[in-house]
């Protein structure tokens, strides 16, 4: 058996039961799977949507968690990318059980090798939010990775500077060249994304266009939306150049106008971290990204964006996790780390 946590009925995270401790049976890896010993784990407003969505109970309890830091335990049969004992992080699968599990099964393919210099709070912080925003700005937005020279004729603006996804965007977008134009709102955002290279701050809590053209820019190349889109549709396809790249994670509720951007003939495309585990595609190189990023931080390229860590690893812990993202005012990442309690 090991230990985990879990939920059976979608309550606020106020209640003690919203998330609880648990037993489960410890799972076996097959094929490409590892079984990781998960060390620590990170919270995203994709754990705090799926454990608030819904109103049904649960047969059995449901273990939620993406990001995680851990140790390979075992390997299936057709691993030949890791072996036991080796450091790892990853994002992992919607479809599969998740990392607030003391151990986890996790596709090799999806995997990348932990940051050496970086501790497993700091790890931790990264994958999901680094996939995401490389995913966008170098699959979906299309700017080429290696080409400086190009892209320093380019501007970029990033909505939701300050959160986890955007604390990594503004950095890889200025690591690839890209003037990067960011949007925060609050003393401690604004200083946050200009400590991220971001070059321009605009308060997206006011109307953008006016700022950007106070800024000195008539339109901008790229947009990467990482927030509120509804409220911003307008004025994103005002700020578009003519033939510009638009991206965004999924955080609409309302269908959105593309009609608005037939004049410029602007390009428009969604960002979904998982897709390539869902629909069981391309699954090798969101490996391949990891790594990349953990070379970065390695390096010191890319700074870890964690802000808060709690420890030990249990349900109270996490649940004070989740309601500081659902406060919607975290900067950067929130963390818990073991040991298991």
């Amino acid at each position: 058996m090991m230990k985990a946590i879990g939920f059976t009925q979608h309550l606020p995270i106020t209640d003690g039961h919203s998330l609880e401790d648990i037993e489960l049976p410890k799972p076996a890896p097959t094929g490409h799977d590892l079984l990781v010993n998960v060390q620590a784990v990170s919270v995203n407003p994709v754990d705090t949507g799926t454990r608030g969505a819904g109103h049904r109970q649960l047969a059995q309890p449901k273990v939620l968690g993406w990001d995680a830091v851990g140790t390979v335990d075992a390997v299936g049969d057709q691993v030949t990318l890791f072996q036991p004992g080796d450091r790892v992080f990853y994002a992992g699968s919607y479809k599969r059980s998740g990392s607030d599990a003391e151990y986890q099964l996790v596709d090799e393919r999806i995997v990348g090798h932990a940051p050496q210099k970086l501790t497993d709070a700091q790890a931790a912080a990264v994958p999901l939010t680094s996939l995401t925003a490389w995913e966008a700005l170098f699959e979906k937005l299309h700017i080429p990775l290696d080409d400086r020279q190009t892209n320093q004729r380019h501007t970029i603006l990033i909505i939701n500077g300050a959160g986890g996804v955007g604390s990594m965007a503004t950095q890889l977008a200025d690591w690839a060249g890209i003037h990067v134009i960011a949007t925060a709102s609050q003393p401690e955002s604004i200083e946050w994304v200009k400590n991220h290279h971001a070059e321009i701050v605009l308060n997206h809590r006011q109307p953008l266009p006016a700022q950007l053209h106070a800024a000195g820019y008539k339109n901008v190349d790229y947009i990467l939306n990482l927030s509120h889109l509804d409220e911003h549709w307008a004025e994103i396809a005002e700020m578009i150049r003519p033939d510009g790249w638009v991206a965004a994670i999924t955080e609409n509720r309302r269908g959105i106008d593309l009609q608005k951007l037939t004049r410029k003939r602007a390009t428009f495309a969604w960002e979904w971290m998982f897709s390539k585990s869902w629909y069981g595609y391309d699954l090798a190189s969101q490996g391949a990204i990891l790594n990349r990023i953990a070379g970065l931080l390695d390096a010191g390229t890319l700074q870890d964006t964690l802000t808060k860590t709690l420890s030990p690893l249990n349900a109270a812990n996490l649940r004070q996790a989740h309601a500081l993202v659902e406060s919607g005012h975290m900067i950067g990442k929130v963390v818990v780390a073991g040991p298991w309690a």
